[in-house]
């Protein structure tokens, strides 16, 4: 078992040689998780404090007629999520602190409202929930396959540090002023400018909203549309970041399949005044691209429905396969979508830039919104992006990264061929992942996800790389998804042969004894998985 803390032993307050598990009535969920998630809710809720000690694993699965090696995968997801440490020679414990991270990378709860009273909002019941986070400086890891993350080492810093200068030699007067909460206008009208070739899309800069990011652009966005009971239709799997923050400000959530060709809008539900949200170029997690025809279905629905569309183009600037299919924006001529953009992908997240264009009626309320939000992005990292883009830098610089991230998720096609032959790929022709759906044999995705980790890779199954499911469970865990950009091809190479490894290792270890299905009851845990 991975060593999770050099330090000395922690103070035991208690003792617990036998934990209250249950395993019966499991059917959609595996051994481990089980485990897991009771664990986890003895913990969050109290019942296990900081510094208690657990049974060991052969101890646990005594008690519980299960293989060991069942006991030792559930107790290293707890360690690797923060929840329990193991001193050598010593015994495992209750984390005596449980950091914010690991609650935020927890199994989410499925959004349904009917987990709730009938009219209670979110916020009557409990905290808004957050979008899983990995820790980014986590250490041990030879390769981390975590999404959305850009190559540092690509980063055009040479050239943005000459722009910082060149903007710092007069920038005394206007760094100590207020400036547009909506924006640099230099900056939106670069980006208006950028939009027509890039992705169709035309539009006048007044449209535009400069904010931190897309997860900013959630909640101005939401701020203006979304009402208590208001409808809004999510792709499942989506992003957990969006449907958490419109599950925030009250919206009902109605999720609609993604399969192939992006978002089923045969199964639309008659709703009318709703948020729909989107991510057509690229799906996320699965990376699938919404077909020509349903992107005109969307808009014609969106249109006949009195509803907004949300379309988060995070990485569309990343296509490998042909040219991209114009923006559902680009498309729009009744003035239903709201397009969102970010820097975070192109250049990195670290900097807080991202834009979202509004329909021409909904411009100006948006900008009043977003003064009550805040005063505005920084000027300095603005007006840099600005000159970026006007000397022609930031066009060669995606240009650059295309060629490098296209290699690289070459490099992990190839490696997954080679160590696990044929392989059902989704979201390889763009963006900066793909989803694997595992074959027919494997271990569960949170399965494979543990396993992976205990040999030093980081792999992710849809709970815990950020995206919400809302179908089987059984579904959901036939998914492994996989972030190249930040890897090197070498690196990459060497992650999936130690999974695969990984993964041989585990069939050669014999079970205690056979597992037949189990159920478990419905309150066993206190957190829904």
């Amino acid at each position: 078992m991975a060593e999770a803390n050099k330090s000395g032993p922690v103070p035991v307050r208690g003792a617990h040689a036998q934990l209250p598990i249950t395993l019966e009535g499991a059917e959609k969920s595996t051994l481990q998780n089980r485990i897991f998630e009771q664990i986890r809710a003895m913990i969050l809720g109290g019942q296990l404090r900081g510094g208690d000690t657990l049974p060991t694993t052969r101890e646990l699965s005594q008690q519980l007629r299960i293989s060991r090696n069942t006991a030792v995968l559930a107790y290293e997801r707890l360690i690797a999520e923060g929840y329990i440490q193991t001193r050598p020679y010593v015994g495992t414990f209750v984390s005596p602190g449980i950091p914010d991270t690991a609650r935020l990378s927890a199994k989410s709860e499925p959004p349904a409202a009917e987990a709730r009273a009938p009219g209670a909002s979110a916020a009557d019941t409990r905290l808004p929930r957050v979008h899983s986070i990995v820790n980014p400086n986590r250490r041990g890891l030879v390769a981390d396959f975590w999404l959305g993350r850009p190559d540092p080492q690509s980063f055009p810093l040479a050239a943005w540090s000459q722009h910082i200068r060149n903007r710092l030699k007069s920038a005394c007067s206007i760094l100590t002023e207020y400036n547009d909460p909506v924006g640099l206008l230099e900056l939106r009208q670069v980006i208006a400018k950028h939009l027509g070739p890039a992705r169709g899309v035309t539009v006048d800069p007044e449209q535009i909203v400069i904010v931190g990011g897309c997860q900013d652009g959630f909640n101005l966005v939401s701020r203006l549309l979304v009402t208590q009971g208001c409808p809004a239709v999510v792709e499942s799997p989506c992003y957990q970041g969006a449907a958490y923050v419109l599950e925030s400000f009250g919206a009902k959530l109605h999720p609609v399949p993604v399969d192939r060709d992006g978002l089923d809008v045969s199964r639309l539900p008659d709703v009318r005044g709703a948020v729909v949200y989107v991510t057509p170029s690229h799906q996320y997690p699965t990376g699938v691209t919404l077909s020509l025809q349903r992107r005109l279905a969307l808009i014609a629905w969106a249109a006949s429905h009195e509803s907004y569309i949300i379309e988060d183009d995070y990485d569309s600037d990343f296509c490998f396969v042909g040219s991209p299919l114009t923006a559902l924006k680009g498309l729009d001529f009744s003035e239903r979508v709201i397009y969102m953009g970010t820097f975070s992908k192109s250049m990195g997240p670290g900097l807080r830039l991202g834009y979202v264009v509004f329909p021409k009626r909904l411009a100006k309320e948006a900008g009043r919104l977003k003064t009550l939000m805040n005063n505005g992005q920084g000027w300095l990292e603005q007006a840099a992006m600005v000159d970026f883009m006007k000397t022609g830098g930031f066009g060669r610089h995606l240009r650059r990264i295309r060629r490098i991230y296209r290699a690289r998720r070459d490099a992990l096609i190839a490696a997954l061929q080679k160590h696990f032959g044929e392989i059902d790929i989704l979201g390889d022709q763009a963006g900066m992942h793909l989803a694997w759906r595992l074959p027919d044999g494997f271990p569960p995705a949170s399965e494979v996800e543990a396993l992976a980790l205990r040999a030093g890779v980081g792999v992710y199954g849809l709970a815990s790389g950020a995206a919400c499911h809302f179908g089987a469970d059984d579904e959901s865990e036939r998914f492994i998804v996989m972030g190249f950009a930040a890897l090197t091809e070498r690196e990459i190479e060497d992650g999936v042969a130690r999974l695969a490894r990984a993964l041989k290792e585990r069939e050669s270890v014999p079970a205690a004894r056979p597992e037949p299905p189990l159920r478990i009851s419905a309150d066993a845990s206190a957190l829904p998985g």
